[in-house]
């Protein structure tokens, strides 16, 4: 097991489009490999509805989900966490007419 280090002002480009982990999980792991949702829910044992609901961005990569993937894939599980982490404070984000307010 390893550590990561978190910087407390860790912040993201916002200058690139925003996409949710279902899609970055659909069109950068998915596709380019060639892999169905079919393959990934037989070796995650996460079902295909599921995983078609994710993939939509109807659902979110929890912290079960991130391990299950990482078992099967490259990323890690904060890899996945962080990207959902970064989806869902822009979704607020935007919501809150841009303004930051934290704490």
């Amino acid at each position: 097991m390893y550590l990561m280090k978190l910087d407390p002002l860790m912040d993201f480009d916002p200058s690139g489009p925003l996409r949710s982990p279902g899609d970055i999980l659909l069109n950068d792991h998915l596709r380019p490999r060639t892999m169905t949702l079919a393959w990934l829910a037989r070796r995650t044992g996460i079902s295909v509805s599921t995983l078609r609901q994710i993939t939509r961005g109807e659902r979110r990569i929890n912290a079960e989900f991130a391990l299950r993937l990482s078992n099967v894939m490259d990323p890690t599980p904060a890899y996945w966490l962080v990207l959902q982490a970064r989806y869902d404070l822009a979704a607020v984000g935007s919501r809150r007419d841009g303004r930051r307010r934290f704490g």
